[in-house]
């Protein structure tokens, strides 16, 4: 079997060779960006907006939209590409492309009715909001939706009137590199530019000129990100790591329950940044919810995305299965109970569907971001030790509650988290943005607010009569 343990970056070469998860063999390469040409890039995307924002917003609409029929044509062959290059299952892989190609059309008009002109009155003034592009973006996205996190970054900016220059992850740099290439036959020169690379071509960009950083990764790399940008008083979008409780409640539906549980647990192989990492379950029905929970993974085939049937696949690359498996061992031995997997895959990135149970609060795989396919249960005496629990952390993202509604409801009122989920997953009604609370996050995306944050809000104000000053 090929080496599985990370992209193989050919420094000689200046490329990166991307390699499928699931096997180990290659699936393409890339030429890496030199981190000399970046300050060049940012120049011609700082010549490129001038332009591209004197635009008006239904000239930019007719631009962007006019690429949706080829980027539909291709979701098929790109979400192909996602799977081998990302390894979760070809429908999801497919089905992101196809999102990413179809949504564009909503997406857009969502965002120029959020970026709108807003009037604001009182008895002495009229105040016109304006929300102005604020000019040269750098993207820096992930791979664990490596196309989904490149579209809620891109299109966004673009809309407002900003020109982007767009570093995907260097474990997903060929999808990333596909949907790019479709979008720009319809882009004029510049708007949109690819940066290839690792950590160096990252810092590079935000150390340069740029004015908006966008990044969705982990802490750490968000709190450099954040101390680089500080020096110039760059603005950013943080979207960073979670550690996110579930909280079930006796009275809740215990087959709804365990359903979500391993759905959001074992979803992507764990690699979610709200996947569900931690289950608070009231001692009475602590038993009843664990057994189903087995259950439902047992009942969940996984294995290559490529093959039919497939629900989980592997991990990204050899040191996520070693972090996740490092963090399993020392819980076993440190006296939780193996319900289900908990075992090396074997060879390959593979880590078993794994249910702990008899856990501690004290225990790394209860505080730290394990992003892998493990389910934690841990019992509680009542639901205030469930609240204290769940916010016992630095992590702030999402989190549901499960129980009676209206005892749920007041339970999820008392949680940190910036969003969170009574019955079903912490996804909000159309319009609302993706936020995280604590170290999970730093401005948001998505939604009117989300959108918002692609501009320099501007006030215009003039006085309501004759003379005022």
């Amino acid at each position: 079997m090929a080496d599985t343990t990370a992209p193989q970056i050919t420094l000689a070469a200046e490329t990166i060779v991307s390699i499928d998860p699931a096997t180990g063999e290659p699936v393409g390469e890339i030429d890496v960006t030199s981190v000399d040409r970046i300050p060049q890039m940012v120049r011609d995307a700082r010549f490129a907006q001038r332009s591209w924002s004197a635009l008006s917003f239904e000239q930019r609409a007719e631009i962007l939209k006019s690429a949706v029929p080829r980027l539909v044509e291709e979701a098929p062959r790109i979400g192909e590409l996602l799977t081998r290059e990302m390894g979760k299952p070809k429908p999801q892989g497919v089905g992101e492309a196809t999102y990413c190609a179809e949504g564009i059309t909503d997406e857009v008009d969502a965002v120029i009715e959020a970026l709108l002109p807003e009037v604001l009155e009182d008895e002495h003034t009229n105040t016109t909001l304006r929300f102005d592009p604020y000019g040269v973006v750098a993207a820096i996205t992930p791979w664990n939706f490596p196309l989904l996190m490149v579209f809620q970054s891109v299109i966004p900016a673009l809309v407002a009137g900003n020109t982007v220059l767009l570093k995907p992850s260097e474990e997903t740099p060929l999808v990333a590199r596909e949907w790019a290439t479709v979008l720009n036959e319809a882009l004029p020169p510049n708007v949109l530019q690819l940066v290839i690379g690792d950590e160096r071509q990252g810092r590079a960009l935000v150390e340069s000129p740029i004015d908006l950083v966008v990044f969705t990764g982990s802490r750490e790399a968000g709190k450099h990100i954040l101390r680089e940008a500080s020096g110039g008083l760059k603005r950013v979008i943080l979207e960073l790591g979670g550690k996110d409780p579930m909280v079930v409640l006796d009275g809740a539906d215990l087959d709804r329950a365990a359903a979500f549980a391993a759905r959001n647990s074992f979803r992507n192989a764990g690699q979610v940044c709200v996947s569900t990492e931690r289950i608070y379950v009231e001692s009475s029905i602590a038993d009843a919810f664990t057994e189903k929970l087995v259950e439902r993974a047992d009942g969940m085939k996984q294995g290559p995305g490529m093959e039919d049937g497939v629900e989980v696949g592997p991990m990204i690359n050899r040191r996520q299965k070693d972090h996740v498996l490092r963090q399993i061992e020392a819980a076993i031995k440190d006296g939780a109970t193996v319900f289900h997997g908990g075992e090396d895959g074997g060879e390959g990135n593979f880590v078993p569907l794994t249910v702990l149970g008899d856990l501690r609060h004290d225990m790394d795989i209860m505080s730290e971001e394990t992003f892998g396919p493990v389910a934690c249960v841990m019992s509680v005496d009542h639901a205030d030790d469930a609240v204290r629990l769940a916010n016992d952390s630095r992590f702030g993202l999402a989190a549901s509650v499960w129980g009676d509604p209206e005892r749920a409801e007041a339970v999820a009122a008392r949680m940190n988290a910036g969003m969170i989920g009574v019955n079903r997953g912490c996804g909000g009604a159309e319009g609302s943005p993706w936020v995280g609370a604590m170290e999970s996050g730093y401005g948001w995306h998505s939604g009117k607010y989300g959108h918002r944050q692609f501009c320099q809000i501007r006030t215009i104000s003039r006085g309501r009569s004759k003379g005022e000053g």
